[in-house]
């Protein structure tokens, strides 16, 4: 049985296996990997996943995907998607409107998508170093902007062989973002707060695999370093998964005919969960249009509309601060998709001038396949509030950033195609804005903090917090400690 193969985007010389590039995470020259072809599914395979559970759904997507063995693989899939998911068949959808679909990916145990992708890459990097016969410990090395970090953390905390350690940037996660991470259990992990945002950490983290020190140290002490950020396709390719089921799931109920084109928005700041959208349409789901929504960090947005990308430009600290991110890097791996013998005089470019232009071809098929809009503070409020008065229906301020982005759309072409729009967080865990968005109150005479809130916003909306958010209450707060954006080697080496 032959299996697909890897390539860097800045080095077409390579070509290795699923379980190297999950080993590795991202290529020694800084190129992240590829596959080098892209499966397609037929549209009888659709018909046949409509019927399946998500788990098989799972299975049957990663097996294009992976070198796995079918034991391998069933165990991954197995120990990633069970009771540590609250919804019976891991995501749910949900209609509003004409329209739009609400994929919620934030049943998992830490009430973020990026659960989706952070509970079964344990598994997965596990298996593959089995099959390498990797002896020594692995280091995992995260930036986040909120999710990721706790998503990761929960992940791999306690795995045996294995160590973590998260960057988040100190004043560019929420509330109940950063309890997630200071409060987390498991002797393995590490976190660092970063006085910076989270380019500062990503970027921190990124040359870490390619300084000489560190890397001279790690053979020292024979530990390999791995990550879990989406530059790591083990991270990026279980997102396809639930693209192609929600898909499989709208035409199995008959929300959808047969040969029926649907629109997917997501809402994105590093590129990673609408790249997923977009290897999802290139094996066969129909997508007419691919719709990628900013905050005001709107680089992607003037990206796709003028096909220049230039981080010259100011930070934003949002209400959606998973998407406060300037350097969009799975960004590269599209580009490179669209113009691979281009990539590494625009990312040059990037790395020295703080900017790229596209030329005309890729604009031209940025614009067929993409919309981009953004959405500024105000109107994420106004969307949460809107979409709680209309439908009865609380989302995030991320999700609301996509939900009005996709409408601006709507009414922009009148194209009134169904939409799957990604749900990326339950809205407890950004409880402050949304809070403020259905009173209009933010500036209380006395701040509640976040567990008061929490009841507050309970009996407001009358829709329960999770569990496992709620259980943060009582935990301890193990990581305090705040480092400068230089520190990161260092603390890396201390980990060493």
């Amino acid at each position: 049985m032959s299996f697909l193969n890897y390539t860097s985007t800045r080095n077409p010389s390579i070509n290795i296996s699923a379980a190297e590039a999950i080993i590795k995470g991202i290529s020694a020259e800084g190129g992240l990997f590829v596959p080098t072809e892209i499966p397609k599914l037929k549209k009888s395979d659709f018909l046949a996943l409509s019927e399946k559970s998500y788990n098989s759904r799972a299975y049957d997507v990663l097996k294009l995907f992976l070198d796995f063995s079918e034991t391998e693989l069933q165990n991954c899939v197995t120990n990633a998607y069970g009771k540590n998911f609250a919804a019976s068949d891991i995501v749910e959808i949900v209609k509003l409107g004409s329209g739009a679909y609400m994929l919620e990916l934030w049943h998992g145990p830490t009430a973020a998508f990026k659960d989706m992708a952070l509970q079964i890459l344990p598994h997965m990097l596990t298996t593959s170093l089995k099959k390498f016969g990797v002896d020594g410990k692995t280091l995992i090395l995260v930036a986040t902007s909120g999710d990721t970090g706790k998503a990761a953390l929960d992940g791999f905390k306690d795995i045996n062989g294995i160590n973590i350690a998260v960057f988040y940037p100190e004043d560019g996660v929420s509330d109940m973002q950063k309890l997630q991470m200071a409060t987390q259990e498991g002797a393995n992990v590490h976190v660092f707060a970063v006085k910076g945002n989270f380019d500062d950490c990503q970027n921190g983290v990124k040359a870490v695999f390619t300084n000489s020190e560190i890397i001279a140290k790690a053979a020292e002490n024979n530990i390999f370093f791995s990550s879990a950020n989406s530059i790591n396709w083990g991270r990026l390719c279980p997102q396809i998964v639930y693209y192609i089921s929600a898909y499989s799931d709208m035409l199995g109920q008959g929300q959808i005919a047969k040969d029926e084109e649907i629109n997917i928005c997501v809402p994105t700041g590093n590129f990673g969960n609408i790249l997923a959208a977009y290897y999802a349409k290139e094996m066969g789901v129909p997508v007419k249009k691919l719709i990628c929504a900013s905050n005001t960090n709107n680089i992607l947005t003037d990206f796709i509309n003028t096909g220049i990308y230039d981080r010259n430009r100011k930070f934003y600290t949002t209400v959606s601060p998973s998407m406060d991110i300037l350097i969009s890097s799975n960004l590269e791996r599209l580009l490179y998709h669209l113009s691979p013998e281009s990539i590494n005089q625009w990312f040059t470019d990037l790395r020295e001038k703080g900017r790229f232009e596209v030329d005309e071809t890729v604009k031209n098929t940025l614009h067929n396949w993409f919309y981009a809009g953004w959405c500024n503070e105000d109107d994420t409020k106004r969307t949460i509030k809107e979409v709680f008065d209309t439908y009865d229906y609380l989302i995030d301020p991320h999700t609301a950033v996509g939900y009005k982005v996709s409408e601006d759309y709507r009414r922009k072409t009148g194209d009134k195609s169904a939409t799957i729009i990604a749900s990326t967080a339950n809205p407890y865990k950004f409880g402050t804005a949304v809070y403020e968005a259905l009173t209009g109150n933010d500036n209380p005479d006395t701040p509640m903090n976040e567990f008061a809130l929490i009841t507050e916003l309970e009996r407001i909306s009358a829709n329960a917090c999770p569990e496992t958010l709620t259980a943060i209450m009582n935990k301890p707060i193990r990581f305090k400690e705040v480092f400068d954006k230089s520190e990161i080697p260092q603390a890396v080496l201390k980990i060493l």
